[in-house]
């Protein structure tokens, strides 16, 4: 991907996947801006390498707006923005509306916020996208995390709708991964069971996001698409 003097943004880049798109694009020379809910050992080692930290709540649209304003403050251009920022959060008995309404948020209020308000940056960029980071379970929905698929599935829409929007000036796609990174306290029994609804029955790795990421910013034919990153779970 050639290098371009516009920043690219990544929210939630303070851990795992997020964090590793925003070490790679680092590497390849790109300027970087991140937004961070917490503030990790990680984020003082992106800021080391040459990254921009914003501190950013998107759990209600005042925190999303201050975000925006300090971005603007920051950058007068952007060559992207990945929309990787989110929350996993079960219903629970008498919260069940605070965990829709943190759910809604974080994956659509604040992605729609930041494209409307963000986009005269983009089109500062010779070239310009957006990416959204959503969740291979809104193929099939959720028992347990309902709020969650169904902000996730909300976030799908988005993509095609912010697609025809900002055609042809500034192209926007989405990345829907499955299980990608086991956490450290995951017993073997969980890892089988997880490996076994996948046709590859593989742990990928928070790379093959990024692999999605350059496909979507190099390629100058593709909008309005999500790439789908499940090791094959639809065709078990």
């Amino acid at each position: 991907m050639a290098s371009s003097s516009a920043p690219v943004l990544i929210t939630g880049a303070s851990q795992r996947v997020g964090l590793h798109c925003a070490q790679r694009l680092l590497e390849e020379g790109e300027r970087v801006i991140i937004s961070y809910r917490t503030d990790r050992p990680a984020v003082q080692q992106l800021k080391a390498s040459g990254a921009t930290a914003i501190q950013a709540d998107f759990s209600s649209e005042q925190g999303v707006m201050a975000f925006i304003a300090q971005l603007k403050e920051r950058t007068d251009s952007l060559r992207a923005i990945v929309h990787n920022a989110s929350q996993w959060q079960a219903e629970t008995e008498g919260d069940e509306a605070q965990v829709f309404q943190n759910m809604f948020n974080v994956h659509m209020l604040a992605p729609y916020l930041i494209n409307l308000h963000c986009a005269d940056l983009l089109r500062r960029s010779e070239r310009a996208d957006i990416i959204h980071i959503g969740d291979d379970v809104t193929r099939k929905g959720s028992r347990n995390h309902i709020a969650y698929s169904a902000s996730k599935a909300g976030l799908d829409n988005l993509t095609l709708s912010f697609a025809a929007r900002y055609a042809p000036r500034i192209k926007v796609n989405g990345i829907a991964p499955a299980m990608l990174m086991f956490q450290p306290d995951d017993d073997a029994a969980y890892r089988a069971r997880t490996l076994a609804k996948s046709a590859l029955g593989v742990e990928p790795g928070p790379d093959v996001v990024y692999q999605s990421v350059r496909y979507l910013l190099d390629n100058p034919y593709v909008t309005g698409t999500t790439l789908t990153l499940n090791g094959g779970r639809h065709v078990k």
